[in-house]
């Protein structure tokens, strides 16, 4: 069971098993949380050295500032837990199995709203085809495009429902000049 390496691939490809065989492909998640790094044998005899040579400062007082250093050091490298998200999309009859794996919290957020439409696809609902397809033609792309267009050739066609701005009224001295105030 091979990973998809990214997560528009395993989307693609999961909403096309969904699409041949609704009844019987099924999408799963798992979300596991590692603890924290365990610290190595070199960091656990480090901290058992700082805690012998702290029951010796308490003989010796003048060694006391010198031991907080080991403390730090050890709660910097310190990781956080790290979480992992799984997402299977199996169908029992053909034998495929697809699987991507993420550990990014931004990508979790958006794989875990797009599963919303392969939930759709996998009750037989219907699906909106404008929202998914990439490729949609916005009315003021094409009126830039037209424009472009223009520009290159020439003449300009005007666009319905764009209108021409007013030229603002007061500019190049023609207007009114400001009176000044009395001394």
């Amino acid at each position: 069971m091979p990973y998809f390496e990214k997560s528009e691939d395993w989307l693609r490809q999961s909403a096309l098993l969904l699409q041949a065989r609704p009844q019987t492909t099924r999408v799963t998640t798992s979300y596991s949380l590692r603890p924290a790094l365990r610290p190595s044998k070199a960091e656990k005899l480090a901290a058992k050295e700082a805690r012998r040579a702290k029951e010796s400062s308490k003989k010796t007082p003048a060694a006391a500032p010198t031991e907080e250093a080991p403390k730090d050091a050890a709660a910097a490298t310190a990781k956080p837990p790290r979480g992992h998200l799984v997402l299977k999309t199996f169908d029992p009859y053909s034998g495929v199995c697809l699987k991507y794996k993420t550990s990014k919290a931004a990508e979790v957020g958006r794989l875990i709203q797009m599963l919303g439409q392969l939930g759709r696809r996998m009750a037989a609902l219907p699906v909106d085809e404008a929202k998914e397809s990439a490729d949609v033609v916005m009315a003021d792309a094409a009126a830039a495009e037209e424009g472009a267009a223009a520009a290159v050739s020439g003449t300009a066609t005007p666009v319905a429902g764009a209108s021409t701005p007013a030229p603002a009224a007061g500019g190049g001295g023609q207007g009114k000049k400001k009176k000044k105030g009395k001394r």
